[in-house]
């Protein structure tokens, strides 16, 4: 069963809605920000790190290096 609603009577209850939400705090957010930016740091190491062991390994199979 589909039930119509008016345009502004889904904007009052998209409002209500609203109003539940639990909104992060600033300390969450900051402390959330900061750990997504700690991985992304991480990840990007570790990827340089085995970039360069893959390529050292090409080298020396294909006869490369020096």
């Amino acid at each position: 069963m589909v039930i119509k609603l008016s345009p502004s009577e889904f904007i009052r209850q998209v409002r209500k809605e609203g109003a539940m939400v639990a909104w992060a705090g600033r300390k969450e957010v900051l402390l959330s920000t900061f750990m997504v930016l700690l991985m992304v740091f991480l990840s990007s190491v570790f990827l340089f790190v085995v970039d360069q062991v893959i390529a050292w390994g090409v080298q020396i199979i294909l006869g490369l290096g020096n």
